[in-house]
């Protein structure tokens, strides 16, 4: 295809920067023409979403064409979306307009760099979940480096700089690894094609593991794993509110896309080979990170660590490699970005009344700030898995896919993963108890005023779609459920395993006997028939 509807999404936000550039510095201007940007974008994405074929394994809406050459190392500009990445675009295309919206009072200065960096991220973050070339990939995720360090170092908080170069140290070091990777892999099959690769792949084991960790290594960082988390505190404490809900929101879910995309789906035999110490991790992850929220003072903190903590889940999930547990993963990143996302909005909001995070400063402010506290309540059940909202969703499909999966074939992950659910339920409900009731002495809480129009208008959408997927996730799951069945029927003809999407047939077989007919006053011997029944 000619330049198509992906192209479209990807890069009207890059087109909305790039007029923001030759604006006057005006903010009213500068927001409007943002959000119009980004709202197209979304618009587009919402028009491929209801075209999107869900019974079709494989990936539509595909442009391909040639883009450069250096020597015999041939790189094509090749787009496509599949199950897999669909919900991620929607994520993106979905919350940059909210995340923009939320802006327009908390950000005060350079208004017009602002916008534009937020538009460039959202171009990166796109082309990272679309692009079908090796390279091309590559280049966005480095691309998507760029505006999120400035957005950290320019807009965050008092030790921003910091905060800033240690996110783009920690990622440039596991990218770099990833690189090596994709020269050899480029060297061994002469393509860069991503879907070419995950079929023709196939080394020997000793060489296909050193290729898994060099992959593994840049998205583990990304998601983060434990213990390669501890530059997510940081960024998320430092950077802006709307910085911190398109980090956790987006970004980490670049990490989750890329151990299902390449580690899982290029290397299965080494997924199958580390499987044990990557769900060791995961369920670390888990309880540890529940655990160190469950004593934090900072509210960002608190929800900065309980990321590392749900990200567990879906590490736990995707390694699984059945049908239910990457179906339960990758709806999981959908909520962890509208559960976690909304947290940081209400911390927001509460940061910009009071200018402290501290949880000690707060209580019983559910009595100035009622639709506050509703919207806050709804928010934080969906993220602690309250069956009815979408955080329970994936939860449930995780933990049974983990149960169930012939990888791990030991229930013991999924009991202490378990645990995490149950950690995740203390720390918000004491989070949520201490800031919302009780007396209320400080005179400065007292005089909070509650939700502005404007608040209400970017916290309603969040709170729609988590009612929506805890209610109904059809409408969504749907859409991956023939590219994981295609993927995970694949990996198991690969590994010679036994597809746990098939269920044993169970043959019942009637005797025969006989049957006495009355026609004719004659005895007839006849046989009832019999048949296979599953």
């Amino acid at each position: 295809m000619e330049f198509g509807i992906l192209s479209l999404i990807t890069f009207l936000p890059l087109a909305g920067a790039i007029v923001i550039l030759f604006l006057p510095k005006r903010d009213g201007l500068i927001k409007t023409t943002a959000m119009i940007f980004a709202t197209a974008s979304f618009i587009s994405s919402l028009v491929m979403f209801l075209a999107f074929k869900s019974q079709l394994a494989g990936m539509q809406f595909v442009e391909n064409f040639d883009w450069f050459e250096i020597g015999e190392f041939k790189v094509n500009y090749h787009l496509g979306v599949d199950g897999i990445s669909i919900l991620l675009v929607m994520l993106t295309t979905f919350l940059t307009p909210l995340v923009l919206l939320s802006s327009w009072r908390s950000i005060k200065d350079r208004m017009k760099e602002y916008m534009m960096f937020m538009l460039f991220l959202e171009t990166g973050m796109l082309g990272v979940f679309l692009s079908l070339d090796m390279v091309l990939f590559y280049i966005f995720w480095e691309i998507m480096l760029i505006p999120m360090y400035f957005i950290i170092g320019i807009w965050g908080g008092p030790r921003k700089i910091y905060a800033a170069v240690k996110f783009f140290i920690y990622t440039m070091v596991g990218s770099v690894l990833m690189l090596v990777s994709i020269i050899y892999l480029y060297i061994q099959y002469q393509t860069l094609n991503i879907v070419q690769l995950a079929n023709i792949i196939n080394l020997p084991l000793d060489v296909e593991k050193w290729l898994f960790l060099a992959f593994f290594l840049a998205f583990a960082i990304k998601v983060p794993i434990f213990p390669l988390h501890t530059w997510l505190p940081d960024a998320h404490v430092e950077a802006p509110t709307p910085g911190s809900v398109i980090l956790a929101g987006v970004l980490l879910k670049m990490g989750t896309y890329g151990l299902l995309r390449f580690c899982i789906g290029f290397f299965p035999e080494s997924a199958y080979y580390f499987k044990t110490p990557i769900a060791i991790l995961a369920v670390i992850g888990i309880t540890y990170g529940a655990l160190v929220s469950l004593v934090q003072r900072d509210m960002k903190k608190l929800v900065a660590y309980s990321s590392v903590s749900h990200l567990g889940f879906v590490v736990l999930g995707l390694f699984a490699v059945n049908t239910i547990g990457i179906q339960g993963g990758i709806i999981q990143m959908i909520n962890h970005g509208l559960s976690t996302g909304g947290l940081f909005l209400i911390v927001g909001m509460i940061y910009e009344r009071r200018h402290t995070r501290q949880i000690s400063e707060f209580g019983g402010i559910s009595k100035s700030m009622p639709i506050f506290a509703v919207f806050f309540m709804v928010i934080a059940l969906s993220s602690l898995g309250l069956p009815g909202l979408n955080g329970f969703v994936g939860e449930f499909n995780i933990l049974l896919g983990s149960f169930t999966s012939v990888f791990y074939d030991n229930p013991i992950f999924t009991i202490i993963a378990g645990t995490g659910v149950i950690l995740a339920a203390a720390y918000i409900l004491w989070w949520f108890k201490r800031v919302m009731f009780g007396p209320l002495d400080n005179e400065k809480n007292k005089k909070l005023k509650d939700m502005s129009l404007l608040e209400i208008a970017y916290t309603v959408p969040l709170v729609l779609f988590i009612v929506w997927i805890g209610i109904y996730p059809t409408t969504f799951m749907s859409k991956s459920e023939a590219t994981v069945n295609a993927m995970v029927k694949r990996i198991y003809k690969k590994l010679d395993l036994k597809d746990p999407a098939k269920e044993d047939r169970i043959e019942f077989k009637m005797p025969k006997t006989k049957v006495i007919s009355l026609s004719d006053n004659k005895l007839e011997d006849k046989h009832l028939e019999t048949e296979e029944t599953e």
